[in-house]
């Protein structure tokens, strides 16, 4: 038993004084909270415009994975009312009365109504609304899915010479309204923008048109304590697709379960579409990110220079700003950013997948029913290719069970790929160089030096910027995912972990602070003071 001589005051505050401060502090990190802007929550109108002909809503247009359809896929209307009811409810004894078509079960839907103690309120952000499926924009996007599932298994290093990849760039970049990366190229008409073989599915940040397509920081071992992992991937056998026949379709649609994936048995890096998109089928979510904060700390990447430790005499970081601080930081904003794209999912937007509107392309193309598809997407030559190898219209999905259990838009993995990324970037050096890139050989068994002319321009910055693309992007890939559900969620996820940090800023006894470049370019400060454009 201590004796009550013993008990002193330590540190520069008493005890009572810590107290009040640490209140104060918190108080103070509420009201940042609490003066934000609060967003406005639209969404694209298509569960109330699209109906049948009784004036009934079709919901043709929306997430509804699971639930009971008829044979056109189409959702029965009681089924979607009791879901929507739980939705606008919010009880928990709603959500279990929901009607299931089969074994597979929802994800998560009350994770949009979680509140956390730290950031933005998950309500507090918001997204535009989602391309509807009568918009050019939706064509576009699904264009580039069906050209996705062909191209899966080309290894990136040779679309600079596959005829196939050259024809679905000439094709993205005649539609009237695709948004994914382009060239800038200079013609006697004028300045052009346009898909190229190097652009072809490719993020539209900063570095991502930059060094292989894969970044680095999902090729170089990572250093994890005393073990070095390499990060050769369990990846599955070329050439199988998922879905591609109607009654399987369907099967999938009411919540059956299918098959199970076929693995490769040699590991390999990942050089195509489909090794990215198995990554991304079983990652830890928040994985490449924080293999990536390793990988940094191991080749001893410089920190920012508004870390206090950099310069300073007679101290280093550990605790704050140091090692075990950036360890945990690039992690715990993720189940924050989850929770604010949970509740765009489920409550605001309720965008159905690919999946399922591969399966409207089918029916409508075969004169089984009439949906309000924009005609760009009939125009592209790649139906015909679809057609042609599978006998039908379906977008040929990566997975057994093709999407997950939750609406499309946005993405978490591209929600958490934007917070981890940005936290990243506010940490370490962006503009410092990575030292000897690599790029997987021809069969993806090892790794050799990459030596093209912009190697040196490979920066950290860049590749993490490529790093939240590959990783969103991967998802599009297997086709459980539209382009706008990684250009939009990355940008949800940088607020989330901005927001996060300008919270934390209030806590540290250093006076440091943290810059960064967002992903639209724009270079912030974020310190105690606030957040300011620089």
């Amino acid at each position: 038993m201590v004796s009550n001589q013993n008990c002193r005051e330590f540190g520069p505050e008493t005890n009572l004084e810590r107290q009040k401060s640490s209140f104060c502090i918190r108080q103070e990190a509420a009201q940042v909270a609490f003066h934000r802007d609060i967003a406005a929550h639209i969404c694209n109108g298509e569960e109330q415009d699209y109906r049948n002909e009784d004036g009934c809503p079709n919901f043709i247009a929306n997430f509804s994975k699971g639930l009971v359809h008829n044979y056109l896929g189409e959702v029965d209307p009681n089924g979607y009312t009791a879901f929507i009811a739980a939705l606008k409810s919010g009880k928990p004894a709603d959500f279990e009365a929901i009607p299931l078509g089969g074994l597979r079960k929802f994800t998560n839907p009350q994770a949009g109504l979680a509140f956390d103690l730290q950031g933005s309120d998950s309500h507090a952000l918001a997204i535009r609304p989602a391309p509807r499926i009568d918009s050019a924009e939706n064509s576009a996007e699904m264009t580039e899915l069906y050209w996705m599932a062909l191209l899966r298994d080309i290894d990136f290093s040779l679309y600079n010479y596959n005829p196939q990849v050259a024809e679905a760039a000439a094709d993205l970049s005649s539609l009237s309204d695709f948004r994914g990366a382009k060239v800038k190229r200079q013609t006697k008409e004028g300045v052009v923008h346009e898909v190229t073989p190097q652009s072809l599915f490719r993020g539209i940040v900063d570095g991502d048109l930059v060094g292989p397509y894969v970044s680095q920081f999902m090729l170089k071992d990572i250093p994890y304590g005393s073990l070095t992992i390499s990060q050769k991937q369990k990846t599955v056998l070329p050439g199988i697709n998922y879905m591609t026949d109607y009654d399987s379709w369907l099967h999938v649609q009411n919540g059956g379960l299918t098959g199970s994936d076929i693995f490769d048995s040699t590991p390999r890096y990942m050089r195509n579409l489909r090794d990215l998109g198995q990554y991304v089928h079983v990652d830890a979510l928040y994985e490449a990110h924080l293999n990536a904060c390793l990988i940094l700390l191991g080749m001893k990447a410089p920190v920012d220079e508004g870390n206090l430790y950099k310069k300073a005499k007679t101290q280093i970081g550990f605790g704050t700003f140091g090692g075990p601080h950036i360890l945990s930081l690039v992690t715990e904003v993720a189940t924050r950013a989850l929770k604010a794209m949970w509740f765009q999912k489920w409550f605001v937007h309720r965008r159905l997948r690919p999946e399922t509107f591969g399966g409207r392309v089918h029916n409508h193309l075969s004169e089984c029913a009439k949906y309000p598809i924009n005609s760009e997407l009939f125009n592209s030559p790649v139906l015909q290719r679809v057609f042609s190898q599978y006998g039908n219209y379906l977008l040929p999905m990566a997975y057994p069970e093709g999407s997950p259990t939750h609406p499309s838009y946005g993405s978490g993995h591209a929600t958490v790929a934007g917070a981890c990324v940005t936290i990243l970037k506010a940490w370490f050096d962006e503009s410092w160089v990575i030292p000897n890139p690599v790029v997987p050989n021809q069969d993806g068994t090892e790794l050799v030096s990459y030596s093209g002319t912009d190697a040196a321009t490979m920066t950290v910055g860049g590749e993490l910027n490529k790093l939240a693309s590959n990783i969103a992007i991967a998802r599009n890939g297997a086709g459980v995912h539209w382009l706008t559900d990684y250009t939009e969620s990355i940008k949800l996820g940088e607020q989330v972990a901005i927001d996060i940090l300008q919270e934390q800023a209030l806590t540290y006894n250093e006076d440091s602070y943290f810059e960064l470049t967002k992903f639209d370019g724009t270079k912030i400060k974020i310190s105690r003071a606030g957040v300011e454009t620089i």
